[in-house]
């Protein structure tokens, strides 16, 4: 299901990113902490009452040298257009300004929900400062104190009750969602409408609040198949031209609902840390990736081109190891044919489940050729592992000691997992769990 969407939204050092912070803790960071992965932080997920969802800090953005009115119109336009629920933050402190009437004006000529919070309110002593900021329009203003946590509570109770009812899946269950991401121009639009050729069967635009891409439902070889493109979101005017930041977020929606996550390069222009940005949101989501490096009939090529261009990619991309990559050109439909059978073969790898009995005999194997670590005289020991989940296949090893389930360790185990099965394109999830005595 697509996580409705949160921005914060304010002038200029009213503790905006601090409320951010507070909000999704510990998770702003990509959890797994490998080399290549690009932290962003202008987005991150939140939870509140058992509800996720996808919080945009608009303080991240940045508009190069536009004026600071310019930059905080931009953003609160940025974020009426990306948003569920916008939440307005003001300074407490300092009381109603000139810029707070501005971002205000635009945020109540949009359809959106907003909630009003006031901030460096940490003391019940300055409860009084509230009533002036009534007169901004919005409804109930909300005492909070983003460096110390207080009344942030009361804040999301008030932000959930504005967020869409969670839509039903329109596709069947077998039908194969891919979303095809990446930057402006590298190729999206033209990549769908090659895949597609004649052989389109229906064009429908799937209506909601939280949804903002175009859907393509089609079936090939009697798999059923949804294209699912952030291409249609691309055109904005100035605004997103300004920041390819946005580029992510447009991205994240799509990424949500596929199994199957195609990430598109310009091979023209190599790949640049945007495109870092967003293949690492879709590994952080666990979908099943392929590479596609798009325009390559544009590239002057020799024997070693690929294989460099490959290498290359493989350095950059360090956290992708697992996802197959594709040389591809919409423009003259050169190796599209292997598109669509490698999305099928890494969405069953998405879903592969390995016997308990045969996962067991395997692990017991990888440990007798390479023994566990031991730290401080004593030994990690695999009592026995299982497999939980599937999209993406996760494992939990239950150990005597958690702690001695070294990173380079679980490494090995899960280069041997790949090895011994198939999970080509699709990611793994590896938890050590203390065994029940």
């Amino acid at each position: 299901m697509t996580k409705p969407v949160v921005a914060i939204v304010g002038r200029p050092n009213v503790g905006k990113s601090t409320i951010f912070n507070r909000i999704v803790g510990e998770r702003v960071a990509i959890v797994e902490d490998m080399p290549g992965v690009t932290r962003d932080r202008i987005y991150s997920k939140g939870e509140w009452l058992n509800r996720e969802f996808n919080l945009i800090d608009t303080g991240g953005i940045e508009l190069g040298d536009e004026p600071l009115l310019i930059q905080m119109r931009a953003q609160a336009e940025l974020a009426i257009k990306e948003a569920d629920v916008i939440v307005f933050i003001v300074n407490g402190r300092e009381g109603i300004t000139s810029a707070d009437q501005e971002v205000a004006k635009i945020l109540f000529r949009s359809d959106k929900p907003v909630v009003l919070g006031v901030n460096k309110i940490d003391n019940p002593e300055m409860q009084e400062e509230l009533y002036e900021f009534y007169s901004l329009g919005m409804d109930t203003p909300y005492p909070i104190s983003g460096s110390h946590g207080l009344g942030l509570g009361d804040l999301l109770d008030e932000v959930i009750k504005h967020f869409p009812d969670e839509e039903e899946d329109p596709y069947d269950e077998d039908t194969i969602r891919i979303s095809l991401i990446g930057r402006p121009n590298v190729g999206k639009s033209s990549l769908v409408n090659a895949m597609l050729g004649e052989e389109r069967v229906i064009v429908s635009n799937i209506p909601g609040t939280t949804r903002d891409a175009i859907d393509t439902p089609f079936t090939r070889d009697e798999q059923d198949y949804v294209l699912i493109d952030t291409a249609g979101m691309r055109k904005r005017g100035k605004v997103y031209e300004a920041t390819e930041k946005y580029s992510v977020l447009r991205s994240l929606k799509a990424i949500e609902r596929s199994n199957v996550v195609l990430v598109v390069i310009n091979a023209e222009e190599g790949l640049i840390e945007q495109d870092k940005k967003i293949a690492g949101y879709a590994h952080e989501a666990g979908r099943a990736v392929i590479i596609v490096v798009n325009k390559w009939d544009a590239v002057e090529k020799d024997d070693k081109t690929m294989k460099n261009f490959e290498t290359k990619l493989r350095e950059e991309l360090l956290f992708l190891t697992y996802a197959p990559i594709l040389f591809v050109s919409a423009k003259t439909k050169q190796r599209l044919q292997h598109v669509l059978p490698m999305v099928k073969k890494v969405s069953e790898n998405h879903h592969l489940r390995v016997a308990t009995n045969v996962l067991n005999d395997m692990i017991m194997d990888a440990v007798a050729m390479n023994p566990t670590p031991t730290d401080k005289g004593k030994r990690l020991k695999i009592n026995y592992v299982t497999q939980v989940a599937v999209e993406p296949p996760t494992f939990v090893f239950f150990v005597n000691e958690p702690e001695l389930m070294h990173f380079s360790y679980e490494r090995f185990l899960e280069n041997r997992l790949r090895a011994t099965f198939e999970f080509e394109g699709t990611p793994i999830k590896i938890f050590a769990r203390k065994k029940n005595v």
